[in-house]
């Protein structure tokens, strides 16, 4: 089967390689891609949003499946465009429609979801900039810090966390204002929920789901989890408190409550469900949800899944994943993001990247670089993941730092705290 997987961040290539794994696989296209997915794949350069000229290439290379990678292309109803076109519709396509995917790309809609269907999360409002007084006295019955969350996708930068009531009114003003332009049009506010974060990953053919290895990912650009926050700067998997009785919990309270919920709205969701848990001293609860895979969460789970990843994506088109298992790998792994000097700020593209690391035991997944001239460079501020296994997480911890200390541009950082609160 000829495969197209679409996208270009650090999420694509680790998808690319597990992908082009499988003996299913005859031919990989990524569109656009990177200089990594290059390595495993043909890259194709078309945007991952645009619908036509996609769909011309699917048609005229013969592509049976398409696999979407990032939220933007899902939440623009890419799976609706294919399936309603004449020449294209028996094309396996793997994403929710455009409704489902606004379990991402509207966090008031998520909410409400979570909210019919008893699944846990935090208490919360939504407002406009015409009921602003409304949102300030919601505020005021609210212990700090405070979250306030656009309503639509800002790449992951639509979320502000502070500590007084006076910085709350001011970021909420802004993003009523137009911080993030239309995505914050509308704002969320709920109450601050205490607890380690963990992202556990499921795939669903709209009635079954299987359930894939969790992880933990570290947003901020500090040790010690500190400064602004990032696209993610490592991640870790296993997370040593997803215990099988914590897992069986999450699954019988929010896994399952969504993928029935989904289905007895009648929302058509076939693909990925990022379920962003914190693991609150009530329990597991949702943050948040994703239509995709996370980043740079991707790099470690699609190390340790042993199941060939294109016959469960045939299966969930095909709605027979209650016929399939997921096997995980015992080892652990670790990925470590090196990035850009000045990111997440202002940062410089074109560097040249003069040393890669060939690991051993383990794989470099590039997220921000090009060619250029013949010259491996930068194109992003997350340049390369280094992903690695181990025995345990300090084992595969020393590997991905090894690597990324290896990985040499000008201006190169990376976290050395990757997983040292677990």
């Amino acid at each position: 089967m000829k495969i197209l997987l679409l996208g270009s961040g650090g999420r694509e290539p680790a998808l690319a390689w597990k992908l082009a794994q499988s003996p299913k696989c005859e031919t990989l296209y990524i569109a656009p891609g990177n200089a990594g997915t290059a390595q495993v794949g043909q890259n194709v350069s078309i945007k991952a949003d645009d619908f036509e000229t996609l769909a011309d290439f699917v048609e005229n290379e013969g592509v049976g499946m398409v696999v979407v990678g990032p939220e933007d292309p899902l939440v623009k109803g890419i799976v609706d465009y294919f399936s309603n076109h004449e020449k294209l519709r028996h094309v396996k396509v793997i994403g929710p429609s455009a409704e489902g995917a606004q379990l991402e790309g509207s966090k008031d809609f998520a909410k409400g979801f979570m909210k019919r269907h008893g699944i846990p999360t935090a208490a919360y409002e939504t407002f406009d900039a015409d009921h602003i007084d409304e949102a300030k006295h919601f505020l005021s019955t609210l212990k700090p810090p405070y979250v306030l969350k656009a309503d639509g996708l800002c790449a992951g930068k639509g979320v502000i966390i502070v500590n007084t009531l006076e910085e709350a009114h001011k970021e909420l003003e802004d993003m009523l204002g137009g911080m993030f332009g239309q995505a914050s049009a509308r704002v969320v506010i709920e109450e601050f929920m205490t607890g380690i974060e963990c992202s556990v990953f499921a795939m669903t053919d709209g009635r079954h789901y299987c359930i894939l290895p969790e992880a933990k990912d570290y947003k901020r650009i500090g040790e010690g989890d500190k400064g602004l926050n990032t696209g993610g700067m490592g991640s870790v998997s296993p997370v040593p408190f997803a215990t099988p009785e914590w897992m069986k919990r999450v699954e019988d309270t929010i896994v399952r409550p969504t993928v029935e919920g989904l289905a007895e709205e009648g929302i058509d969701y076939k693909g990925f469900i990022f379920f962003g848990l914190i693991n609150t001293p009530q329990g597991p609860k949702v943050i948040e949800y994703n239509c995709r895979m996370g980043d740079p969460e991707t790099e470690t789970v699609m190390l340790r899944l042993k199941t060939d990843l294109v016959e469960l994506c045939e299966a969930v088109a095909d709605g027979k994943l209650d016929k399939c298992g997921v096997e995980q790998d015992e080892r652990a792994a670790v990925c470590v993001m090196c990035v850009s000097g000045g990111y997440p700020g202002a940062y410089a593209k074109g560097v040249e990247i003069t040393a890669v690391p060939v690991m051993a035991d383990g794989v470099v997944f590039h997220a921000g670089t090009a060619m250029a001239d013949g010259r491996l460079v930068t194109a992003g501020g997350r340049v390369m993941a280094c992903s690695a296994y181990g025995r345990d997480k300090a084992e595969a911890l020393a590997a991905a730092m090894k690597g990324a200390e290896t990985v040499a541009f000008e201006g190169k950082y990376f976290r050395r705290d990757i997983g040292a609160d677990l």
